[in-house]
C-alpha cells in the first residue's frame, strides 16, 4: 500500500472528500489536522488523525513537528481581515520542511463581475466584495513566497460548490428557495466530487505558480438552475422575489457578480473529464441517489 503524508489546514467538505478519494485510491494517510477548537484524536472515515488547536489567538506548537515532515499541505483556511493566517504564522516552518505539494484553494469571486462574459485565469481580477478582495490578497501572499522560499505552490479557484449533501434539491424540498430573476446574471458551479478528483490528479502532475479555474462546463443563472431543480422534484408554484427584496447580505453579494468561469486551462493540463459536467448530471445523480 502507497503511503501519503498529508497537512490540511483546515478541514471541511472540501478537504474530507479529498482525504476520501485519496483512501479509496488504496493509500495508507498520514492524516493532521487544524480547528478553531482544542486539540484532540480524532476518527474519519476509518483514518486516526490529530486535530491541532489554530486560530487568530493561538495554536497548538505541537502542529509544528507535523507541518514540518508532511510532504503535501492543503490550505483551505479562508483569509481573515486580509490577512493569510498559515502565512503568518507558518511561513518559516514550511521553508524547512519535506512539502513537496501546496495547494491554496481560493475562489471565483476574485474575478468580479464581468457583466455575464467569460473569464479565465489570464483575465482581469476586480472582486467587488470582501471576501474576494481578500482571497485576491492571499492568493498574491502565496505566490510571492512561493518566489521567495521557492516552494511548490499552485491555486485552486473553486466555483460555487455544491455536492451530494448541500444542493439546491435538498433546499427546494425543506422549502426555503425563492425563485430570483436577473437578466443577464451568470455564475458557474462545481460538484465536491469533481474538486476532489482533481486536487488527487494534481498530487501526480504539480506545477509551481499555477492558477486554475474549478468549475463546470455550464455556467447558469441560479433560476435556471433552480427550476430544473423544481422540474424533477416536481415542485411547483415557487414564490418569485426581486433581487432588492432579498434580505441576506451574503446572497446580495452573490447577485453583485455575472461571469462565466471557464475551466479549459485545468481540463487540458490534467486531461480530466468531468463526473458532472453540468448541474443537469449531478443534480440528476443526486435526485436518483439521495433524495
Amino acid at each position: 500500500m502507497k503511503n501519503i503524508n498529508i497537512f490540511c489546514f483546515g478541514f471541511g467538505q472540501v478537504a474530507k472528500n479529498f482525504i476520501s478519494k485519496i483512501k479509496l485510491e488504496n493509500y495508507n494517510i498520514n492524516l493532521s489536522t487544524t480547528t478553531r477548537n482544542e486539540t484532540s484524536v480524532k476518527i474519519f472515515d476509518g483514518i486516526n488523525y490529530s486535530n491541532y488547536e489554530f486560530n487568530t489567538k493561538k495554536y497548538d506548537e505541537n502542529l509544528i513537528m507535523k507541518l514540518r515532515e508532511a510532504e503535501y499541505i492543503l490550505v483551505s483556511i479562508p483569509p481573515q481581515d486580509g490577512e493569510d493566517l498559515v502565512l503568518k504564522n507558518f511561513s518559516e516552518f514550511m521553508k524547512n520542511s519535506k512539502v513537496k505539494w501546496i495547494t491554496y484553494l481560493s475562489a471565483t469571486s476574485v474575478y468580479g463581475d464581468h457583466n455575464g462574459e467569460w473569464v479565465d485565469e489570464n483575465s482581469e481580477t476586480k472582486p467587488t466584495s470582501y471576501n474576494g478582495t481578500n482571497r485576491l490578497k492571499a492568493e498574491n501572499f502565496w505566490l510571492s513566497f512561493k518566489d521567495k522560499k521557492d516552494l511548490p505552490v499552485q491555486i485552486f479557484r473553486l466555483s460555487g460548490i455544491y455536492s451530494n449533501e448541500n444542493n439546491i434539491l435538498t433546499r427546494l424540498k425543506l422549502g426555503n428557495v425563492k425563485l430570483i430573476n436577473k437578466k443577464n446574471h451568470y455564475f458557474s458551479r462545481i460538484h465536491l466530487e469533481d474538486i476532489s478528483n482533481i486536487l488527487f490528479e494534481s498530487l501526480f502532475k504539480f506545477k509551481s505558480g499555477e492558477i486554475f479555474n474549478l468549475s463546470d462546463d455550464k455556467p447558469s443563472s441560479s433560476e435556471e438552475v433552480t427550476l430544473y431543480g423544481a422540474k424533477i422534484l416536481n415542485i411547483k408554484n415557487l414564490k418569485k422575489i426581486k433581487v432588492d427584496e432579498i434580505e441576506s447580505n451574503i446572497l446580495k453579494n452573490f447577485y453583485k457578480d455575472s461571469k462565466k468561469v471557464s475551466n479549459k486551462k485545468l481540463k487540458d493540463y490534467f486531461n480530466y473529464s468531468l463526473k458532472y459536467p453540468t448541474y443537469v448530471e449531478g443534480l440528476n445523480y443526486i435526485r436518483d441517489n439521495f433524495i
